[in-house]
């Protein structure tokens, strides 16, 4: 739930969502990413942030299709 929490909030600049990655969930910014990329995949994450799980999957799908 902190993950999703992180992905709804906005960041003002570069590097400011993986300083806040390391210093408010204490992951490494790979280790953070292969967590949210598992969430989006899980049925229980969609219940509780449809919202903001479905924009991260149109994101995921745009950025393979662009691959």
């Amino acid at each position: 739930m902190d993950i999703l929490a992180l992905e709804r909030r906005g960041f003002p600049g570069p590097g400011a969502k993986e300083r806040a990655v390391r210093e408010e969930l204490g992951l490494a910014p790979v280790r953070y990413y292969q967590l949210l990329n598992a969430l989006l995949d899980d049925p229980r994450a969609l219940a509780h942030d449809p919202v903001t799980v479905n924009r991260l999957r149109r994101i995921r799908e745009r950025r393979r299709s662009e691959r």
